[in-house]
């Protein structure tokens, strides 16, 4: 199989069962914004589940990745199921730790992120939450690292609709606070049963080995912070508003951020075929130009989706949204990059994980994070919302120009004069619909698609040989 088949087929059947069970939530954003009585119930409900992300990341400990670069390190089952094991055994471990710290200072928790030590209940539910997301990371990846690809798309088309089927009907009795976190505990449990059955043959207590936990650990820990630090930019300024400017700004920026996150149905269809094709051809000769080619292509689909965001964000909110809300879409097409921006970094990292050196990954995250960080007590105060939005992209952007010019002078990244006009085409369109077109959809879109004949005109060969290549796929 040729990579480009690899890479395409996994894209398609990963990113697939990944868009599914990202699309459901987004479809369900204006329905549930709509069931509930004012903005800081979903700020609520959206800051639970940032929460739960966090704690994830302290219990997974960068465990995943570490268990799927191992896994394909040798082809004999034995060791293949003794990382598994190994993996598992540790992650129950942290999990449990993680779960316990959470119950015990549930108070401060709610205080800090939800507003209010009245909402510590809520805390309860969303240590369940993390206890079971954690382990059934572990648990389900046999499934994508053995490439079954009908049983992934299955459980993640099941997963969110199983999720609203509790919560609707909660939402009707009134039970706005817990409806949301309560359907994810159920979902997870059923999904994490689900993978338990069909996995089981992965998992032995007896498998358990201390030195692969060891060779884990060394690959793991360093992407720990790494996690912590992506939590940052994906959830830090729904923390900030909330104590800068209250839960209700939170609950607008969250939908705004569900909205302009829509992007990560491209980023999901991505890292659902990436991380397999990545590991699986990583000894290839040419590796660095085929991962360099990846990041330049990925780029242009980033940046023309982003145009298209801008041009029609304002519209959108005007036709989903209550007027609650509709403050919320100056945010979205900054929120709809910073994802895609994410996807770009993991690309061009991932040649650190190849030579087992993590650490360059968190010191380029954490200066990312600290742009972040400070822009948000900056521009939060001065511009609401869109100040959050405009640090999370300010990081990302920072975050890929540092590695960029890192792994070029490692010889592990290649970059073109054409990637270099592309970022100045869509940094002239930002500045544009900006200053001048902000809500003038029709103007806007008109731009955008000139932007678009311009990349079409860019990479006019690569799509044509991208067109025949897949006509040979047939």
């Amino acid at each position: 199989m040729s990579k480009l088949k690899l890479f395409i087929e996994n894209f398609l059947v990963y990113g697939l069962g990944g868009i599914i069970s990202k699309l459901v939530p987004l479809i369900m954003v204006p329905i549930i914004t709509r069931l509930m009585p004012d903005s800081s119930y979903y700020g609520i409900s959206d800051l639970s589940n940032t929460i739960v992300q966090f704690g994830s990341a302290l219990a997974v400990m960068g465990v995943y990745d570490a268990m799927y670069r191992m896994f394909f390190e040798k082809d004999e089952e034995t060791y293949k199921k003794s990382v598994c094991s190994t993996a598992l055994l540790f992650t129950i471990s942290t999990s449990l730790i993680v779960f316990m710290l959470m119950i015990l200072f549930k108070n401060q928790l709610a205080q800090y992120f939800l507003g209010n030590k009245r909402y510590a209940y809520v805390i309860y539910l969303s240590a369940i939450a993390t206890l079971v997301g954690a382990t059934n990371s572990i648990i389900s990846a046999p499934t994508r690292m053995q490439n079954k690809r009908k049983i992934f798309l299955i459980t993640n088309t099941i997963s969110p609709i199983l999720s609203y089927a509790v919560s609707i009907p909660l939402l009707w009795g009134g039970h706005y606070i817990i409806a949301l976190p309560l359907a994810a505990v159920v979902s997870g449990v059923t999904m994490e049963m689900a993978f338990g059955v069909m996995n089981c043959n992965w998992f032995k207590v007896k498998e358990f080995d201390f030195k692969l936990l060891r060779q884990l650990l060394i690959i793991a820990i360093p992407l720990l912070p790494n996690f912590l630090i992506y939590w940052v930019f994906n959830s830090c300024d729904k923390v900030m508003l909330t104590n800068i400017l209250g839960v209700d700004a939170a609950g607008v920026y969250s939908v705004s951020s569900k909205l302009g996150h829509c992007s990560q149905l491209i980023y999901t269809a991505f890292a659902g075929g990436w991380q397999y094709f990545a590991f699986s051809t990583m000894n290839e000769e040419n590796q660095v130009e085929s991962n360099s080619k990846i990041f330049e292509y990925l780029a242009i689909i980033t940046f023309a989706a982003t145009a298209f965001m801008c041009a029609w964000s304002y519209s959108i909110f005007k036709i989903l949204f209550t007027e609650e809300y509709w403050g919320g879409y100056i945010s979205a097409p900054y929120l709809f990059m910073a994802p895609l921006l994410q996807m770009l970094f993991q690309v061009a990292c991932n040649q650190f994980l190849i030579i087992k050196k993590t650490w360059p990954n968190m010191l380029i995250l954490f200066g990312g994070a600290l742009i972040n960080i400070v822009l948000n007590f900056v521009l939060i105060p001065e511009l609401g919302i869109e100040g959050a939005s405009i640090a999370t992209l300010s990081g990302y952007i920072a975050v890929n120009i540092v590695c960029v010019f890192v792994l070029k002078k490692m010889e592990l990244m290649v970059v073109s004069r054409r990637l270099i006009w592309s970022v100045i085409v869509i940094s002239l369109y930002l500045v544009i619909w900006r200053s001048i077109v902000l809500t003038s959809t029709l103007i806007c879109t008109g731009i955008a698609f000139l932007v678009l004949a311009v990349y079409l005109l860019m990479y006019k060969n690569e799509i044509k040989q991208l067109s025949d290549n897949l006509r040979g796929f047939r």
